[in-house]
């Protein structure tokens, strides 16, 4: 699909039609590598060095304040090593789910307090907002507060916090949407999206055209006409547009079924852990695809306000890429230790006793 939705693009800016291709190809094959080697490692070492990953994102997240590179107006959100260019950002989701698992852990019977059940949490949490607000990166960042609440929600966190949360939310967001403009302007193309065909508008309104013109059966792979740079980010944050195109309604929906599919997969490796800090990890890390998969087609089909969240494993990013492959590499270890079934009674030697 990346092939499909670039080519176009590769070669009228880059000069060549497999360009992003064959970057992606590369960042696929070492995934896979990344995820073998994920799956073999003990989940009691993600635990030990969860800490020291988070403070290395966090250093990470400054310095793409300073150094980071991004595409124009203002916005960085990208470290650009020469050799390869990582975006931070991906980093902090898995972060947050592998810290605030042991955590959770740690504080199991105070999680209903104040001072262990929403203190600690709420810390990293808005560290971590700042460094993306000010990149800025909204969709990372309400996306990483999500995963963040369902997390303290699965570990005991009381109910009352959680309607507090998210009074002190909506307050913030409303000062947000005074202090970054676009964000009220997204919000206005959003609930009209022709209003402004040729400004913020133009984007949802071609991915909009793109699935309409799909059908049932789609105009067969290949064969977009959006993508002939009608359609911005084709190959990336809206390549689902391009997926309804090409595969049409029917298959857009055997995709999403298996996104279902190994969404629940991930729940079930999660409610067969044989411990806590396991079952944490693994239901995190399915929230985690299971958010960024309705979120992104959410976007696409203009339901919910513009904003740039990539779908797992179609979109076109290497970091992305391989931190997904990465945690699909954890849960396998989750799943290597799961054990199933009930042992067998061993068989006793029976004594005979001669009289």
């Amino acid at each position: 699909m990346v092939l499909s939705a670039s080519f176009v693009r590769a070669y009228y800016t880059e000069g060549s039609a497999t360009y992003y291709f064959v970057r992606q190809l590369i960042f696929a094959v070492s995934g896979v590598v990344i995820m073998l080697t994920a799956s073999r490692l003990p989940v009691s070492v993600y635990r030990r060095f969860s800490y020291a990953f988070l403070a290395a994102t966090l250093v990470l997240l400054l310095l793409v304040l300073f150094i980071g590179v991004g595409t124009g107006g203002g916005v960085r959100r990208w470290l650009d090593f020469g050799f390869v260019t990582v975006q931070p950002s991906e980093f902090a989701k898995l972060a947050v789910i592998l810290v605030f698992a042991d955590m959770i852990c740690r504080y199991r019977s105070y999680m209903g307090t104040f001072q262990y059940g929403i203190l600690p949490f709420a810390v990293i949490l808005v560290l971590i907002a700042v460094l993306l607000v000010l990149q800025p990166h909204m969709s990372a960042t309400i996306i990483i507060f999500a995963i963040g609440a369902v997390m303290m929600f699965m570990g005991g966190t009381r109910l009352i916090w959680f309607i507090a949360g998210g009074s002190v939310l909506v307050i913030a967001f409303t000062a947000i949407t005074v202090l970054f403009p676009y964000v009220s302007t997204r919000i206005t193309t959003w609930l009209d999206p022709w209003s402004n065909l040729q400004g913020d508008g133009y984007q949802i309104v071609q991915s909009i055209y793109a699935i309409s013109s799909g059908g049932l059966f789609g105009l067969g792979l290949g064969n977009s006409r959006q993508k002939y740079l009608y359609l911005p980010e084709e190959h990336n944050d809206f390549i689902f547009a391009v997926v309804c195109e090409e595969l049409g309604f029917v298959g857009a929906v055997a995709i999403l079924i298996l996104f279902a599919l190994l969404i629940c997969r991930g729940y079930w490796i999660a409610f067969h852990c044989r411990d806590r800090y396991h079952f944490l990890v693994a239901a995190g890390i399915s929230t985690l695809l299971a958010l960024q998969v309705i979120l992104n087609v959410a976007v696409v089909t203009n339901t919910i306000p513009c904003t740039g969240i990539s779908l797992p494993f179609f979109s076109y990013g290497g970091t992305a890429l391989w931190i997904e492959l990465g945690e699909m590499g954890i849960l396998l270890s989750i799943s290597r230790e799961i054990v199933t079934g009930s042992p067998k009674p061993k068989k006793r030697q029976q004594e005979r006793i001669k009289i």
